[in-house]
């Protein structure tokens, strides 16, 4: 396990215990991860291949957390420690069309792997639902959400959800070689998902729409990179996204939907 006290990784640990296999965590700082006592720890960062060949070394399957800049040593690491299977944590956005540099660091990540001849499975999520967490101190002290392109659909997924594919591929056969297109099972609005916070907290929770320059300097104001940003306004009120078929083909379940998602984290909102 790399990214072990990632939001993903940390839910995959959990998943993981109990299976009856064996659990080795990566982290950076053991004692302030704190990880359940039944998990190996190992000290080590991707950023640092150097730190690697310990805890890889009897590995057969890794879930791999991004880390683009060091894959290519971190791929050859593992095959060289006899790793099998990486399950690597990648985007929707790594299509074999993309540009921007966003995009091609979730490619070069894919790309590493496939070069390094080890069975792979990648998770491809698009938005994730834990996102709208941010909308929690407006909606706590205004009862408003404030963001920009009313009309533009979005199928945002419960970072659990990830986890469960990761799981599903790490323990279960038959998913080498696939690459799993992830989504929630729904394709919403902003005003959409605003009115369902509302709902189930049992107030009035209002969508008040952003100008596309108003939201541009709003995340500038926020210290997100402007070519990160110039991306995000990139799909405007045009941007149609429709739900990936990925964690049911892994899973045989349905996805969590976004207003149950917002009944389990309500307390954030209130």
């Amino acid at each position: 396990m790399t990214g072990a006290t990632g939001n993903i990784g940390r839910m995959v640990v959990d998943e993981l215990r109990g299976s009856g296999v064996k659990v080795r965590a990566l982290t950076i700082d053991p004692v302030r991860a704190a990880l359940p006592a039944d998990v190996e720890v190992y000290r080590g960062f991707l950023g640092k291949p150097d730190t690697l060949p310990a805890a890889l070394d009897g590995v057969e399957k890794v879930y791999l957390a991004p880390k683009p800049q060091t894959v290519d040593t971190v791929a050859e690491l593992a095959r060289a420690a006899g790793v099998r299977h990486v399950v690597a944590l990648s985007s929707i956005l790594a299509t074999e069309d993309a540009q921007d540099d966003y995009s091609l660091s979730f490619v070069a990540i894919e790309r590493a792997v496939q070069a390094a001849g080890l069975d792979w499975t990648f998770l491809c999520p698009g938005a994730f639902m834990e996102n709208t967490v941010d909308w929690a101190d407006s909606v706590r002290a205004e009862g408003v959400v404030r963001e920009p392109f009313p009309m533009a659909t979005d199928t945002p997924i419960a970072m659990a959800d990830i986890a469960a594919v990761a799981t599903a591929a790490l323990l279960g056969d038959g998913h080498a070689g696939r690459k799993y297109g992830l989504s929630g099972p729904e394709a919403l609005t902003v005003p959409e998902q605003v009115a369902i916070v509302g709902e189930v907290l049992g107030r009035d929770v209002r969508y008040v729409e952003l100008t596309r320059e108003q939201a541009r300097q709003r995340w500038l104001d926020q210290g997100v990179g402007e070519e990160f940003t110039d991306f995000m306004l990139s799909g405007g009120n045009e941007m149609r996204m429709v739900p990936e078929r990925g964690f049911t083909e892994a899973t045989g379940r349905r996805g969590t939907t976004y207003a149950e998602w917002v009944a389990q984290h309500a307390d954030a909102f209130r």
